[in-house]
């Protein structure tokens, strides 16, 4: 089993990356602020403008260590990766699949049948935990039967587009009722809004989905997969496909239950945000680092696997079920099992 490492987050816009023998290194205005060790670190977050040294790049790349670059406001820039790994024979294997319309339907069912399992699963436990009034736990289990009918629409789909119908219904009747699972009367929400955040629930949810986007993204690679080619989400330049289609099954356990639970719990409060105009709610570059310590912190939380029945940590589902899918492709499992709630 992949051991579960450190991903590094260099938060403050004024940081850049560099390196001293087989260290990376931290600079603020020249001053050091962090050394790690290369073989300590699976993945580099950058929010910062300054970038990265050659060395630093190079350093990443010789070890295998991904390199993503965000800007200060979390908009994806760019990646810097090594060489391809992996059999070209599975790669082959996705491409063809992915131009056939009716494996790449299927496939494309798979994941948002599992989304919306997990989306019933995450509205179910909230009612078995918190016991709302009445109202507003009929209106949730509403919300529970139509989402299981969408799911039944699934079974017999052989079209990408007509798969991408239901995931859209899925997704507003499942954001419908997500107002009710916050339990903090300070964190209004009305809907979900991803270009810019509206609010600072969906400027929560589109933080912590980027770097759940990060980590899949990096799972496929690892085990030879080409992460901008899917099956639900067709090719686009710069978009990473295969790494979206594979967020879908992961979105509402590893980031949905994190972000109603630091809400819930009170661990961060609206002085924690920042409004910037048109690019909308933003988070504090000091609550991000609170924030991202608690996510590595449930990175780290073990759970029985619902298909290989191992206890594994959080932080490696993404690689799980990357390694699930590539065995899949090349004939060795009839079905990919999509992760499932518990």
């Amino acid at each position: 089993m992949r051991r579960l490492l450190n991903t590094l987050y260099i938060l403050s816009p004024n940081a850049y990356l560099s390196k001293n023998g087989e260290n990376l290194i931290v600079r603020i205005e020249q001053d050091e602020a962090m050394r790690l060790p290369i073989h300590n670190i699976e993945g580099v977050i950058s929010f910062s403008r300054m970038g990265a040294s050659p060395g630093a790049m190079h350093l990443c790349v010789q070890n295998g260590i991904k390199l993503t670059f965000l800007s200060p406001t979390g908009r994806y820039i760019g990646s810097l990766e090594g060489g391809i790994k992996g059999n070209v024979l599975l790669r082959r294997t996705q491409y063809r699949l992915a131009d056939d319309n009716v494996c790449s339907a299927h496939l494309a069912s798979v994941f948002i049948a599992g989304k919306i399992a997990n989306h019933r699963a995450v509205l179910a436990r909230f009612c078995r935990d918190h016991q709302p009034e009445e109202g507003v736990e009929k209106q949730i289990k509403e919300i529970i039967l139509q989402l299981k009918e969408e799911q039944k629409k699934l079974a017999n789909v052989a079209d990408r587009m007509t798969v991408m119908g239901i995931e859209g219904n899925a997704a507003k009747l499942y954001f419908s009722v997500f107002n009710h699972l916050i339990l903090n009367a300070d964190f209004p929400f009305s809907g979900r809004h991803k270009r810019p955040p509206k609010d600072m629930v969906n400027a929560l949810l589109s933080f912590f989905y980027t770097l759940l986007a990060h980590d899949v993204r990096a799972a496929l690679e690892s085990v030879g997969l080409d992460p901008f080619v899917g099956f639900l989400h067709v090719d686009r330049p710069g978009r990473a496909g295969l790494a979206l289609d594979m967020m879908e099954e992961l979105r509402a356990y590893i980031v949905d239950r994190f972000v109603l639970s630091v809400i819930n719990k009170r661990q961060i409060s609206s002085k924690d945000f920042l409004t910037q105009g048109e690019n909308g709610i933003l988070l504090k570059e000091d609550t991000r680092k609170a924030l991202i310590k608690l996510w590595q912190q449930r990175k780290r939380d073990e759970l029985t696997h619902p298909f290989l029945r191992e206890k594994i940590p959080v932080g490696l589902i993404p690689y799980v079920q990357a390694q699930l899918l590539a065995r899949h492709l090349r004939g060795d499992l009839d079905e990919y099992p999509v992760f499932l709630i518990q």
